[in-house]
């Protein structure tokens, strides 16, 4: 996605353009991604008035499409995490249930298997623990058991319980736990890319959701991609009777005596509600108040993690060419380093993912595509002209498809079998203007607002900076607000 891509069709009910002058609903939705699809949906389905605002064209947010060069391109979806097959326990079918969504709505299909490579290891995992358990034995047959007490832990952690404080820094405790340097390190690298927002460490509340999601659960895919997730969501909503307002997002929040009264929206007009949720993030919430953001008790800037990505199609199959992993977490070294680097990308870890490395059953994709992503300076992308933007793009799209090359299986050696067909980049740039998001944050502020409560008591924060990871963890994070803070008023 560059910052000129073509938007999805927002396929709404109607554009800023020919908004009323004032509106009433029961409760405000803003912002149209997964999250707030999740928490108006369940209001929906309890006869609450609801209306999204969401300041783009395209639904999904993080999780979004869009078309260019004739393709549908997924942004964000490496793979959907939690995948569990129908009937078994875990947050994906609870997820169908409280939306009252068949599992074939949503069409997944499981990995075919991924890994984690650092420099000495090659570890292995799929969906279930199984496979990772005995990735772990065979190199690390020394700890097996300290692993085998890791998952335990997991597994007996309530990491959703809001009564009670953050459970603190993950990293020393994994390594103490595993008592092998390495092996922690390994462990930690998918979690911190798949959802920290804390410099070389993930908290260990998110550690758990994460290492559920990732390794007791596992990935799946649509094959269709992303927009199928949302095209579900957006139909149950529109059958619930729901409105959306798109291309018109919050110019500002207005409060009296502690709460929210409406929102003022770009055109102008007025939306009165009663409770207001919002998936913009806590910070860019509390800016629509007028509040500063983004910064610490002292006026310091808070770090937000940001990454670039890069994807490259070509004419051939990546199994076709040694390529059989769906996605590959990978470091250059034996310790993580997981911080905002200086230069534009850091190329010493990342993603490699394959959208067609999925057991779809007999369809193929048109064409290989590989992703590879990596984290970036937001400072370097938003400093740079218009020239040298584009000349970042090109250089980074190059450094990072070489480094995902010699990450894989006779890389260079398979690339000239095939032939590039499309390629496509998107920053930390890009990012912020689509999302809002300060400082082009995927995973939004380190400090995390749990149980969504904001210093109004009718306003409340769905979404990533709850904690909930994940389009899975993101729709049951916006039905958790509408359920605790919402319907529960009402004893649904």
């Amino acid at each position: 996605m560059n910052d000129e891509h073509e938007s999805a069709a927002s396929g709404g009910h109607c554009s800023c353009e020919c908004a009323p002058v004032e509106r009433r609903c029961d409760t405000l939705v803003i912002g149209c991604g997964m999250s707030g699809l999740g928490a108006a949906i369940r209001l929906a389905m309890y006869g609450r008035k609801v209306l999204i605002v969401e300041k783009h064209n395209a639904p999904g947010g993080l999780n979004g499409f869009y078309y260019k060069g004739g393709r549908k391109l997924d942004v964000g979806l490496h793979a959907m995490t939690n995948f569990v097959r129908a009937g078994v326990k875990g947050p994906l079918n609870k997820l169908f249930r409280q939306l009252r969504i068949k599992p074939e709505e949503f069409a997944l299909c499981p990995q075919l298997g991924s890994r984690i490579s650092f420099p000495d290891a090659q570890l292995r995992f799929g969906n279930g623990i199984a496979l990772l358990e005995s990735e772990v034995e065979r190199l690390f047959p020394s700890r097996i058991d300290d692993f085998r007490s890791l998952v335990r832990i997991v597994e007996e952690h309530d990491a959703l319980d809001t009564s009670r404080p953050q459970a603190g820094p993950a990293r020393a405790r994994v390594h103490a736990i595993l008592k092998d340097p390495l092996l922690a390190e390994m462990i930690l690298c998918p979690l911190f890319f798949y959802g920290s927002a804390s410099e070389d460490d993930i908290d260990f509340d998110q550690f758990c959701i994460l290492f559920r999601a990732l390794y007791l659960e596992g990935f799946a895919r649509p094959f269709e991609g992303v927009r199928r997730i949302v095209r579900v969501l957006l139909d149950k909503y529109r059958a619930l009777g729901g409105e959306r307002l798109m291309k018109c997002g919050v110019r500002r929040l207005i409060s009296a005596a502690g709460r929210v009264v409406g929102a003022e929206l770009d055109d102008g007009s007025i939306v009165r509600a009663d409770n207001v949720i919002s998936s913009a993030g806590a910070d860019e919430t509390l800016s629509m108040l007028g509040n500063s953001v983004g910064v610490d008790e002292k006026g310091r800037a808070l770090p937000r993690l940001s990454f670039v990505e890069h994807m490259a199609c070509f004419d051939a199959q990546p199994r076709d060419l040694g390529w059989d992993d769906t996605i590959v977490f990978f470091n250059s070294s034996s310790r993580m380093n997981y911080r905002r680097p200086s230069e534009a990308v850091d190329t010493q870890s990342g993603v490699i993912c394959f959208p067609n490395n999925y057991d779809f059953g007999g369809p193929r994709m048109n064409e290989g595509m590989l992703r590879v992503t990596a984290l970036a300076s937001y400072d370097k992308w938003t400093a740079a002209s218009p020239d040298e933007y584009e000349r970042m793009k090109e250089s980074c799209a190059e450094r990072m498809l070489g480094k995902a090359l010699s990450i894989l299986p006779n890389g260079a050696g398979a690339l000239k079998r095939t032939a590039l067909t499309f390629r496509d980049t998107f920053t930390p740039r890009t990012i912020e203007k689509f999302t809002g998001h300060i400082g082009g944050g995927v995973y939004g502020s380190p400090r995390k607002l749990r149980d969504g409560r904001t210093p109004l008591e009718n306003l409340f924060i769905c979404g990533t900076d709850q904690g909930f990871l994940g389009i899975v963890g993101a729709i049951l994070g916006g039905i958790s607000m509408a359920n605790s803070h919402v319907l529960s008023r009402h004893q649904v």
